[in-house]
């Protein structure tokens, strides 16, 4: 244990009983981070997560136990807006990925260039303590976005949606509501802030992610019902807007008991959608639609 309370060995499990819930062939884990040698933490971002270096290797032994065909690898906080351990990564995983990088204003067209033929797709806005682009630049990034036919994903405090419902209304890209909306102040599915979530929705670009319920969760382990019960009202609002993510490596987990065990917390994520029809859409239509992968749904014959 280091002075500040993290575990320097911190150990993943990349493998073990695999979920309950059998993922369709293909499905898309749409939020992950993974790290190569050699990219350090930029300030004023957070450190590398805790533990060995969760690479891409790391990840493709997580894919083959929870049953992952394809994944969206996510900039992370700790490079802030240098891209580049996130193009080493695309590299690395190849066609199976897709990745959502950090842009702003100042990101010259060669480096856009760049991104696009890496296979990113879309583009950060993270608003909350650590984020490398925030809601200051969501209309100029917006604009990049458009042109190249990127989506956004954008974080911030969800208990904040209705002052920022307005400015997300008018976005011109595709564009997914980060980590359950991240409700810091409570998960009400009747609440004002929910209502202003199902109309954005309601306008057909903005999507839904679920991925990292325990960082809003008060309720916490195992069932996180206060994040289960939005879940279920939103995805029972519009199935065809829902993403699903692991969040792996858990970059929030600094030591051992807050890691959480991948399978089970797959299992109980699944568990929140209405039907099979809908977790499919969530694993598959619909991560297609958002991030440009082709579809694998087969020609009728």
């Amino acid at each position: 244990m280091t002075a500040l309370g993290i575990e320097a060995n911190l150990v993943r499990a990349l493998s073990g009983e695999p979920p309950r819930t059998a993922l369709p062939e293909d499905a898309v884990d749409t939020q992950a981070h993974m790290y190569l040698p050699g990219f350090p933490s930029l300030p004023p971002g957070p450190d590398l997560p805790a533990g060995s270096l969760p690479t891409p290797d790391q990840y493709r032994r997580v894919m083959n136990w929870l049953g992952i065909g394809r994944v969206v690898v996510t900039q992370g906080n700790s490079h802030q807006r240098d891209n580049g351990n996130l193009l080493a990564c695309l590299g690395e995983m190849g066609g199976i990925a897709r990745g959502v990088g950090v842009i702003s204003a100042q990101t010259s067209e060669a480096e856009l260039d760049a991104l696009a033929q890496a296979g990113v797709v879309g583009a950060r806005i993270m608003d909350l303590p650590g984020g490398a682009v925030g809601l200051d630049a969501l209309e100029a990034v917006d604009a990049l976005a458009v042109e190249r036919d990127w989506m956004l994903a954008i974080q911030f405090d969800g208990g904040d949606i209705l002052a920022h419902e307005q400015r997300l209304a008018r976005l011109k890209s595709r564009w997914v509501l980060d980590h359950h909306g991240k409700f810091f102040s409570g998960n009400n599915p009747e609440s004002r802030q929910v209502g202003a979530l199902k109309r954005l929705i309601d306008k057909g670009r903005c999507w839904f992610k679920f991925a990292g319920c325990y960082e809003s969760s008060r309720t916490g382990a195992p069932s996180y019902e206060d994040v289960a019960a939005m879940a279920r009202a939103i995805a029972g609002h519009a199935p065809e807007r829902i993403v699903w993510g692991t969040n792996w490596p858990h970059n929030l987990a600094r030591v051992q008991a807050q890691y959480p065990n991948d399978a089970a917390l797959t299992d109980t994520v699944m568990g929140w959608f209405p039907d099979i029809n809908a977790r499919n859409l969530a694993l598959v239509d619909n991560p297609e639609t958002l991030y440009g992968f082709p579809s694998k749904r087969r020609a009728p014959d």
